[in-house]
């Protein structure tokens, strides 16, 4: 059987007897592949460092008839997170967009979109700067898995909200006004709307030269994390990790 190729992001590796490893890789032609790679912690030639978790490599790999796993062959590294130092709050950030990734992604359903964004994303991610990457990030992989509501009325009543108060509650969808805000709501500001709104116009470089402390849309964020966590059903891991990291 010829081998396939393909563009990919690793997200995960686990060690399966002695020297094998399996591997979770997102491609670009066929979406979320789980894989075996034989003897990779041995061959160097084969695989080298492109293993490691957010490396953007080629990968070539086949499926074989009445097997859930396909069989990675080799893969080539194009870009690697680990070509500058990784710090625990970069290494934590790193982790969360392979976290989202393995998450959301169905097995075997390619989307483009979805990948550049990923591209995008990872090579802001070696810089200094996370928390704008990472805000634009899960803004938008909650709209390209359709979850994102609408950030200009109240879900309940159709009000502009505008300039307005808006709340959300983490067992409701969507934004509601102050008149229609549930008990333990918590309120997303009129300003981290309006840098949503931006950033769904905007390529994530176009905001790379902007100072972004932690506080900047952190209430957006923990808005974006609890819709997702809803859809997915569980906590996120990474997100804890990113919650410690103070600035």
């Amino acid at each position: 059987m010829a081998l396939k190729e393909s563009e990919a992001i690793v997200l995960r590796t686990y060690p399966l007897r002695e020297s094998d490893l399996l591997v979770t890789l997102f491609t670009r032609m066929e979406g979320k592949v789980k894989g075996v790679a034989r003897a990779a912690m041995k061959s160097r030639r084969r695989f080298g460092g492109a293993l490691e978790p957010l490396t953007y490599v080629r990968a070539f790999y086949d499926d074989r008839e009445g097997q859930e796993l396909a069989r990675l062959d080799s893969c080539e590294v194009i870009e690697s997170p680990m070509a500058t130092e990784v710090s625990y709050p970069r290494a934590a950030a790193l982790a969360h967009v392979a976290e989202l990734l393995d998450e959301l992604m169905p097995d075997r359903e390619a989307s483009d979109a979805v990948f550049r964004l990923s591209l995008a994303v990872l090579r802001e991610l070696r810089g200094p700067v996370l928390w704008m990457p990472l805000t634009y990030f899960e803004l938008w992989m909650t709209r390209l898995m359709g979850f994102l509501p609408e950030f200009s009325e109240c879900v309940v009543c159709g009000r502009a909200l505008d300039d307005s108060r808006a709340f959300y509650h983490a067992l409701a969808d969507g934004l509601v006004c102050v008149d229609d805000k549930r008990i333990a709501s918590s309120e997303l500001s009129p300003e981290s709307r309006k840098i949503a709104a931006q950033m769904l116009r905007s390529r994530v470089g176009e905001f790379s030269e902007i100072d972004w402390p932690k506080a900047v849309c952190a209430d957006l964020r923990k808005f974006l994390l609890q819709i997702l966590e809803r859809h997915i059903e569980k906590k996120l891991v990474t997100a804890g990790m990113l919650e410690k990291i103070s600035s």
